[in-house]
């Protein structure tokens, strides 16, 4: 299975040529950072998640002198009143007298209460997950709770609430090779119970992302090491999946991002690229298995990085996207769903040229 991975991944193959003009980026509405360098006292960020609350949203990323030093922690920015607050600091690696890095937090909204997942550890393959908890949308949280053995919480990307109460956390492991599954939690973080591995070491793959689909089938779509992003299915609310198997879409061994819109359309937010994160885009499905170009929020020369995509779907029906912008910055991208005109790749599998931009 890996080898026909790598084989097919040296040619993005099964595309249709162009058939009409990209409309660039006018579904773009916005584009902001949440926070300028002077605002804070760290040089470095990455792996924001962003999420609604009662009016306004809330970021959060880690931040330090550089990821996996032992100062890097969780910081927080709250959007309400038309801007973006002061990053607060609401979780560190201290525990015990010592300091650990933080990694990778993940919000959630849901009952009043406001989650927020991280990770602490020396480096991903020692990790473990913890969670704090806000009752007035991320003013205060709580003291940090580390999660049981071997649970990480939703590793990179936000969880889904299940019409049955669950809460599904798509999660994934790096201690025993790169390997996706799938946590749950009926009670909001209290109890928790997990699937068994969803691949093999024979196949690499992290940082799933939950998509829901007509029937009652989801989907999740995951980074990996084959250079395609890879695909999975479930028909029992997240319990059991299908194989992972290769999309038509490069994958540089970067985090992505995706959602359900509400009209029912996939949105992928991606680098796609076979190598490098110097250019970061949006596609879109009607199957979770064709997709189309959307928009390009980045492109520049190969040394710079955008990557570790967050995105959600708004109340008012507005798309928001964070991301990491060269290690700096976090930013935030309003897309209206409304104004994406996608378009087909190129034969080659490149994505088309724009031809209008805001």
């Amino acid at each position: 299975m890996k080898t026909s991975l790598i084989a097919c991944s040296l040619i993005i193959s099964g595309m249709l040529a162009a058939q009409q003009p990209f409309s660039g980026n006018r579904c773009i509405t916005l584009k902001e950072f949440i926070y300028q360098p002077g605002d804070v006292n760290f040089p470095s960020c990455h792996a924001s998640t962003i999420a609604e609350i009662p009016g306004g949203f809330i970021a959060a990323w880690f931040g330090g002198s550089d990821e996996g030093n032992q100062d890097v922690g969780i910081w927080t920015s709250r959007f309400t009143n038309g801007k973006w607050s002061k990053p607060e600091e609401p979780a560190n690696g201290i525990r015990d007298g010592k300091r650990y890095p933080c990694w990778n937090p993940v919000l959630f909204h849901a009952e009043g209460e406001l989650l927020l997942f991280f990770k602490v550890g020396p480096s991903p393959s020692k990790w473990w997950g913890e969670l704090i908890v806000s009752d007035d949308n991320g003013i205060s949280w709580s003291s940090p709770k580390k999660l049981p053995d071997g649970f990480m919480g939703p590793v990179k990307n936000k969880p889904v609430l299940l019409d049955n109460g669950i809460l599904l956390c798509p999660s994934s492991s790096e201690h025993d090779g790169w390997r996706v599954h799938m946590e749950m939690t009926a009670d909001f973080g209290m109890t928790w119970t997990m699937t068994p591995p969803l691949n093999d070491k024979s196949i690499s793959a992290i940082q799933p992302s939950v998509l829901f689909h007509k029937g009652g089938k989801m989907q999740i779509v995951c980074r990996s090491k084959e250079s395609r992003i890879l695909s999975s299915w479930s028909a029992d609310r997240g319990m059991t999946w299908s194989r992972l198997s290769p999309l038509n879409l490069p994958n540089p061994n970067s985090g992505i991002d995706a959602v359900t819109l509400a009209d029912g359309r996939q949105l992928l937010v991606y680098n796609h690229l076979q190598s490098g994160r110097n250019m970061l885009n949006v596609a879109v499905s009607e199957d979770g298995i064709n997709w189309k170009a959307a928009a390009l929020l980045e492109s520049e020369a190969r040394e710079t990085e955008f990557s570790y995509p967050a995105v959600i779907q708004a109340g008012d029906g507005m798309i928001h996207v964070t991301y990491t912008w060269n290690r700096k910055l976090i930013k935030h991208v309003v897309i209206d769903p409304g104004l994406i005109t996608a378009a087909e790749f190129t034969s080659e599998g490149s994505w088309p040229a724009v031809q209008s931009e805001n």
